[in-house]
């Protein structure tokens, strides 16, 4: 049996009751919701209610129509951005961003948009300070992750919201790292678009992901079509959540995700988060120890559940395939989509080795993996 130490790519294994939702509602329901008015139809729609109420309450949503299915943080953010941002329109990022949204905002640039992406320092930490001086009058939007694929590293969301809400502008979060793993309100907070994956951290599906919209938000769709009302209308609906929801949804993967949730309700957000912070505290100890490790990220504070770090002398990518062809264990080697990153703290253009375990590992497997590889490092393999 392999050893997955990637789950900030994708939490693996899933919780046992993910897969059995996702087998009922394919082998029970298997229709789209909102296309008819027989009884499996209706049975799609109160899965698909029922999960995004669930949703909505758990991020501190209190329209549950302001939250949308997509397919991926990534679409999510393109929908966010593409509905929102108009020529002429500035934008404040940071230069740790993955690429789901480093590309739509590079593309935003090439449609007149200004973007100015403020410096981190080299441990990947972005200032509150640099923040406020590169926010203007008449920004329109701070875009930033909440938590690095990379490093691991917290950012302020909470002190950035502030700033924004002061300026006017408005709060987009990537928190494809940080949902399921960190407590994430975001009407505490104060964003105004969230935009999360379902198949990391929440425990649900690849193919899931989530888009929460403020209140008095008006996005123009990134996608216009069928949504299962309004149907002799050529317009695309301004009801939310239809107006960004077109085509058939995907129902098993939504069912999946439902019960994705209901698993971190029924475990408690804080026990799997004490959790994976003890194996990532036991996993950063014997990296530390190791000669010639270099481990990337903040020396201490709070972290995400991903560590990175060098070997000197090895290169990323053979110590990735040696873990898995020597040991079978699953780690990430290289950019992890997130160049920028790589090259704020130095580790451009080889990346990185990325070590993410999941709720599902044990101390175990974290010290069969340093026991890799210090022999591999070693030279005993």
């Amino acid at each position: 049996m392999s050893l997955f130490l990637d789950n900030a790519a994708t939490s693996f294994p899933k919780p046992e009751s993910v897969y059995r939702a996702m087998d009922a509602a394919m082998r029970e329901v298997g229709v789209a919701p909102g296309r008819g008015g027989y009884r499996q139809s209706l049975a799609a729609a109160r899965i698909v209610y029922e999960a995004r109420s669930a949703l909505a309450r758990f991020f501190g949503v209190r329209d549950s129509s302001r939250l949308i299915f997509t397919h991926s943080a990534t679409e999510s953010i393109n929908i966010a951005l593409n509905g929102l941002l108009k020529p002429g329109d500035h934008v404040v990022s940071t230069s740790v961003e993955h690429n789901a949204l480093l590309r739509p905002l590079h593309l935003m640039r090439t449609r007149g948009v200004q973007v100015t992406f403020v410096q981190a320092d080299h441990f990947g930490v972005v200032s509150e300070r640099e923040m406020a001086k590169a926010i203007r009058p008449g920004t329109r939007l701070v875009a930033m992750a909440h938590c690095s694929n990379v490093t691991g590293v917290v950012q302020p969301i909470a002190e950035t919201a502030r700033l924004a809400r002061e300026a006017g502008a408005l709060f987009l979060v990537d928190a494809a790292q940080s949902a399921g793993f960190l407590p994430v309100d975001v009407g505490a907070i104060g964003i105004d678009l969230l935009a999360a994956p379902g198949h990391k951290g929440l425990f649900g599906p690849p193919g899931t992901g989530i888009l929460t919209v403020a209140e008095g938000l008006r996005l123009e769709p990134l996608l216009v079509g069928g949504t299962g009302g309004n149907a002799s209308s050529p317009e695309q609906p301004e009801e939310m959540p239809e107006r960004l929801e077109s085509g058939t949804i995907n129902t098993p993967a939504i069912a999946g995700l439902k019960a994705g949730l209901e698993f971190i309700e029924t475990t408690g957000l804080e026990t799997i988060r004490k959790k994976e912070k003890a194996l990532v505290d036991q996993l950063l100890v014997g990296l530390r120890a190791m000669p010639g490790i270099q481990v990337f990220g903040p020396p201490h504070g709070e972290r995400g559940a991903a560590v990175s770090f060098n070997a000197a002398g090895h290169d990323p990518a053979a110590l990735g395939y040696l873990l898995d062809t020597g040991y079978d264990i699953a780690v990430r080697s290289g950019l992890h989509c997130a160049p920028d990153v790589h090259r704020t703290i130095g580790s451009y253009p080889a990346g990185t080795v990325r070590v993410s375990p999941g709720y599902f590992n044990a101390e175990g497997e974290i010290e069969f993996f340093l026991k890799a590889l210090r022999e591999i490092l070693a030279g005993k393999r």
